[in-house]
């Protein structure tokens, strides 16, 4: 497609644009495609596709990135099932959302925990374990590390998410008994683990972008 012909397409839709039905589709295609993405796309698919009938959204691709001739237009038993994950799924989404956006007191105990982190951080790459002792405490029962917990606890809800938790609690408590024993190798081995485990629970529920300096 040239340009010119994509921009008359995309002049055509202004004030045409169904937003619904376009991320109903666009959840429905990122379903179907798995974590294939952009190769399960076919050469020359346009921008747009008709929506009259959302099954022909549904398609099965060869390794090549063509179309398989064998492949079969799911029944409409399974267009309902898929909708109705869809469905399932947003609504998941928009309820962690409205959790994450009412919790201002529970962003604030992890937006904290970012800081000591850092703090942690610069402290260990200076070899300076004094001050990432007063930064940390002296045990894992510390007041911060119990609001931090109450807020993991708030936002958490799948068993992923939960096992980052553990990993998370399991890498602090090395993290500050080695800090104590000053022992530094020890330190930074625990230190990046907790620092993983708690990136990747932020981005499993979202709060990565809620959050300053991760």
């Amino acid at each position: 497609m040239d340009f010119d012909t994509l921009l008359k397409f995309i002049n055509e839709l202004s004030g045409h644009i169904d937003l619904d039905a376009i991320l109903r589709d666009a959840e429905a295609l990122c379903i179907c495609a798995g974590e294939n993405g952009e190769a399960c796309i076919p050469p020359g698919t346009p921008p747009s596709l008709p929506v009259d009938d959302a099954s022909i959204l549904l398609f099965t691709l060869t390794g090549n990135g063509s179309f398989n001739a064998n492949a079969a237009i799911l029944e409409a038993d399974e267009d309902d099932e898929l909708m109705e994950k869809v469905k399932k799924d947003r609504k998941k989404r928009l309820e962690r959302q409205g959790i994450i956006n009412s919790s201002t007191k529970e962003k604030g105990y992890l937006q904290d925990l970012v800081y000591k982190l850092s703090k942690v951080g610069q402290a260990i790459e200076k070899n300076d374990l004094s001050a990432a002792s007063s930064v940390l405490g002296q045990t894992t029962d510390a007041d911060w590390v119990q609001k931090v917990n109450s807020a993991f606890n708030k936002f958490s809800g799948s068993d992923e998410e939960k096992t980052q938790i553990d990993s998370f609690n399991s890498s602090l408590s090395s993290l500050v008994s080695s800090v104590t024993k000053n022992d530094i190798e020890g330190s930074k081995t625990a230190f990046v683990a907790s620092a993983s485990a708690f990136e990747k629970w932020s981005t499993l529920t979202g709060l990565i972008e809620e959050l300053k300096g991760l």
